[in-house]
C-alpha cells in the first residue's frame, strides 16, 4: 500500500509539508521525511508510541519531523498552517473520518491532498473528489482532493 501511495504522490515529497495524523508506527511520516518532504508532522496520542517515535526520530537523525503527543482530531481543529500532503489512518472502529474531512479543507495548500484509510469503503462528501483508490486486504485506502474534479 506504502508503495502505491508514494507512487500516486508522484515517489518525491521535496519542499513540501506534510501531516501524518494518528502517526502510530510512523511508517508513513518516515517514508515521506526520507523522501524529502521539507518538514512532517506526526500526531500521535499514545505516550508509550510517541515515545517509541521520539526514539526513532532521533536514531535517524530526521531533523525535518516534528513529533506532537496529542489527539488527531484535536489537533486538526486547532491547527491552522497549511499542508500539502495529509495521511489520515484513524483507529477504524472510530468515527473520525467524517469529523475530520470538514477541518481538513482549509488545512490544505491549493493542490494538496490527503491520503485516506479505512477498515470498510469510505465516500467523501462534495466538494471532496477522490482522485486514486485501492484496496489491499481488509483496508481500503485513496487519495482525495478537496473542491477538484
Amino acid at each position: 500500500m506504502r508503495e502505491t501511495l508514494f507512487n500516486w504522490l508522484g515517489q518525491t515529497l521535496h519542499g513540501q509539508r506534510c501531516l501524518d495524523l494518528f502517526a502510530g508506527s510512523g511508517a508513513l511520516g518516515f517514508e515521506a521525511a526520507s523522501r524529502g518532504a521539507t518538514e512532517v508532522v506526526m500526531v500521535e496520542r499514545n505516550r508509550t508510541v510517541c515515545r517509541n517515535l521520539q526514539e526513532n526520530i532521533k536514531k535517524l537523525g530526521l531533523i525535518n519531523i516534528a513529533l506532537r503527543s496529542e489527539d488527531g482530531l484535536e489537533f486538526a481543529r486547532q491547527q491552522n498552517r497549511p499542508f500539502d500532503v495529509i495521511f489520515l489512518d484513524p483507529p477504524f472502529q472510530s468515527d473520525y473520518l467524517p469529523k475530520l474531512l470538514p477541518l481538513l479543507a482549509d488545512k490544505l495548500t491549493e493542490n494538496g491532498k490527503v491520503y485516506v484509510e479505512s477498515g470498510e469503503p469510505f465516500t467523501p462528501d462534495s466538494p471532496w473528489q477522490k482522485i486514486k483508490q485501492a484496496r489491499a486486504g481488509a483496508v481500503f485506502y485513496q487519495l482525495i482532493q478537496y473542491g477538484q474534479t
